[in-house]
């Protein structure tokens, strides 16, 4: 699962990133409001930690920012203060969860695994990978703004490796998601499949977002390439 933290307290940042690393996360950190929104935006995170009290712009506007601009990664805002107004705030700002400081790190990874449940749970998202849109829902790709057009079993392919962007992807795993695996067994039809999207995703674009990593499979870099 990837995670963005955006905490000014850097040590407390730092811990978190540490922690849930630990723990199998993808972590990246960053320490005000305007970075946080500008990241969210340009990646595509399963959630966000957002603290509440944050130079440059506070963790509300930042949520109901990124809610605005139809983002649906899950939202769980930490917040030194106590009381129902700042937990109702947070949750009618388009927040999924909150927790006030000072927490114990097992009850935040318990919140963030409960989170990614009810997050596997929804609509299909819209993943924001630089100029690279895959829009799920849709069933729709984008570069720069450019519809690309994609055949079904193609753009199955590209919304999987969407959803894992910046993890390597085993050409198994792409069979066993995107394909039966008692029809189509043969590795190679992946490697036709991922040949055919970079000739429309990256080649015409001058972009490199599909990487082969050796031994492992493939991986969609998050920022597009």
């Amino acid at each position: 699962m990837r995670v963005l933290v955006v905490e000014d307290e850097q040590r407390l940042a730092l811990a978190i990133k540490h922690g849930l690393e630990a723990e199998g996360f993808d972590v990246d950190i960053v320490h005000d409001g305007l970075s946080g929104l500008a990241r969210a935006t340009d990646r595509s995170y399963d959630v966000v930690i957002l603290d509440i009290m944050l130079p440059g712009l506070n963790g509300y506007r930042v949520c109901a920012r990124l809610r605005a601009a139809g983002s649906d990664a899950g939202i769980l805002m930490l917040t030194a203060k106590d009381g129902e107004w700042d937990e109702a705030e947070a949750l009618d700002t388009g927040a999924d969860d909150y927790l006030s400081k000072p927490f114990s790190f097992v009850v935040l990874v318990a919140r963030l695994k409960a989170l990614a449940r009810r997050i596997g749970s929804r609509a299909p998202r819209r993943a924001v990978l630089g100029d690279l849109v895959v829009d799920s829902a849709a069933r729709t790709c984008t570069r720069g703004g450019t519809p690309i057009a994609l055949t079904p079993r193609e753009f199955a392919v590209l919304d999987h490796l969407a959803r894992r962007a910046g993890e390597a992807v085993s050409k198994r795993e792409i069979l066993e998601q995107v394909w039966d695996a008692a029809a189509d067994s043969d590795p190679n039809t992946v490697e036709v499949h991922i040949s055919a999207l970079r000739r429309k995703i990256d080649t015409p674009f001058g972009r490199s977002a599909l990487q082969t990593v050796r031994g492992a499979g493939y991986r969609l870099e998050p920022d597009g390439g």
